[in-house]
């Protein structure tokens, strides 16, 4: 068994116009003020990286890792959500999508698919400049909006829409293989690879590829009612990153999964700072130590009521105490005697 890595802090939610969160190197000696060991860099944020630049340069890498370091802090993995997502956008969500992308492809799908995908192979590379073995994402989704349809999806519908996720992504699979990184989706609703079928299927359609792998985020199973214990039961060997988030659901006679359109706050599902939620992680942690995962237990903090400072400092506490130190000891080795072959068929009763 192996110790998990952490903690992490993924800057995606803090960085903003305003200092100290406006830079890299603000951010990071902000995080490590607070006692965070790595931070999880979004790819898409140019006020804190610059992902091309990356891809084409070690002394840009190396100055990144340099800069880190004199704060006691390590890159624990690029993530790249949002060029994920717009690498497979259902038309339906045009005009919200557009806004993730630059002005010069705004309005044009099959040009913001191509940036989408020249993002994620700048990513790539940047990751191996990086020293990185994973790096994250969301699938994008197609056929999302017919989650739950009325009148019933035609046959072939979403055996379409898998096929041609699959199409997209596989030469970026390739290229992450060349670059020595894993591709982790994060499983996630609104996501095609939204559960453990979605990702099977997904699996399937790209050949079971190396580098296909999950990013466990236990939160978007509570709000989807999905049992996450045994989903690491089920998928430990696809899981490469971990999002320690916190959530939970309280339905009533009024609303349930779906939420009844309401702002999050006043969800029957809703994201909350760690320790204020549902999410038993005394057992998630304890079952990917069993499970041998070797990586990082990265904070990612979305709360609809607590700040996020609160939420952040609160992260490095929490997940410190939840961390277990694997044991290379057996507890009852003091009770052990020596045998030789001859007593163990005497304690067997074989003669």
């Amino acid at each position: 068994m192996k110790t998990i890595q952490g903690p992490s802090i993924h800057l995606a939610q803090f960085s903003d116009v305003a200092a100290p969160f406006n830079d890299l190197p603000s951010i990071a000696a902000w995080a490590a003020q607070l006692g965070y060991k790595a931070v999880q860099l979004p790819a898409w944020d140019e006020r804190l990286f610059d992902v091309k630049l990356a891809a084409e340069s070690q002394v840009y890498c190396d100055q990144v890792r340099g800069m880190l370091a004199e704060h006691g802090l390590v890159i624990s993995e690029l993530t790249t959500h949002i060029f994920g997502q717009l690498l497979a956008v259902h038309p339906a969500y045009d005009v919200l999508c557009d806004g993730f992308a630059p002005p010069q492809v705004r309005g044009n799908p099959a040009a913001r698919t191509a940036w989408a995908r020249e993002r994620l192979l700048l990513a790539a590379r940047a990751s191996r400049r990086l020293g990185l073995a994973e790096m994250g994402t969301f699938s994008g989704a197609l056929a999302w909006p017919y989650l739950f349809p009325f009148p019933q999806r035609p046959p072939g519908l979403i055996e379409t829409a898998f096929d041609e996720l699959a199409r997209r992504w596989l030469p970026i699979l390739d290229a992450c293989d060349e670059n020595g990184v894993n591709l982790c989706y994060e499983i996630h609703p609104s996501e095609d690879l939204h559960d453990g079928v979605t990702f099977e299927m997904f699996h399937e359609r790209v050949g079971g590829h190396q580098r296909c792998a999950i990013l466990f985020d236990p939160s978007h199973f509570v709000l989807q009612q999905l049992n996450y214990l045994d989903y690491l039961d089920i998928y430990k060997d696809h899981i490469r990153m971990f999002h320690v988030k916190d959530a939970e659901f309280n339905p009533s006679g009024r609303q349930g999964i779906y939420g009844g359109y309401q702002s999050w706050e006043n969800r029957a599902g809703r994201f909350r700072s760690l320790g204020d939620g549902q999410v038993d992680f005394k057992a998630v942690f304890s079952k990917l130590t069993q499970y041998d995962y070797a990586g990082w237990a990265t904070v990612e903090w979305e709360c609809c009521l607590k700040h996020p400072d609160q939420g952040a400092r609160e992260g490095v506490d929490f997940v410190n105490r939840h961390i277990i130190e694997v044991t290379d000891k057996v507890f009852d080795d003091f009770a052990g005697v020596p045998v030789d072959a001859a007593q163990l068929k005497q304690l067997l009763g074989i003669a």
